[in-house]
């Protein structure tokens, strides 16, 4: 077993899931989506970018750009969340919903990544 493939998978996975709770829940209610959990998807798909830098292969590429695109995508969301609850009238429904859909871009980019890393790994298998 290869500790570092084990590693890569443990991030893209973690990535996938921390983003996924984040996501679920009823869009307009901020009971339903902690802040905190969008601060650990956005951790861990930051993460998942510089694990994807050393991979010079073509599915690699598409793996580093689905990573960008959901890194591109929470950041953006974590800006809009803190914008509207440090310097705005508080995060409402309108903004709760942005960034709910927003961390659905992001939920999209990485079922992306995890199924070209089911791809690969069935590849390299043959």
């Amino acid at each position: 077993m290869n500790r570092e493939k084990v590693i890569f998978a443990f991030f893209i996975v973690l990535a996938l899931t921390l983003n996924f709770g984040f996501f679920i829940g009823e869009t307009s209610n901020p009971n339903h989506h902690n802040v905190y959990e969008l601060f650990a998807a956005l951790v861990a798909s930051l993460i998942c970018t510089v694990l994807k830098f050393g991979d010079r292969t073509h599915v690699g590429a598409m793996m580093l750009a689905t990573s960008l695109v959901a890194d591109l995508q929470l950041v953006a969301a974590a800006v809009i969340w803190g914008y509207a609850a440090q310097v705005g009238g508080g995060v409402d429904e309108m903004i709760l919903a942005s960034v709910v859909s927003l961390s659905g871009g992001a939920l999209m980019a990485n079922i992306l990544s995890v199924v070209l890393l089911v791809v690969e790994t069935v590849l390299v298998r043959r």
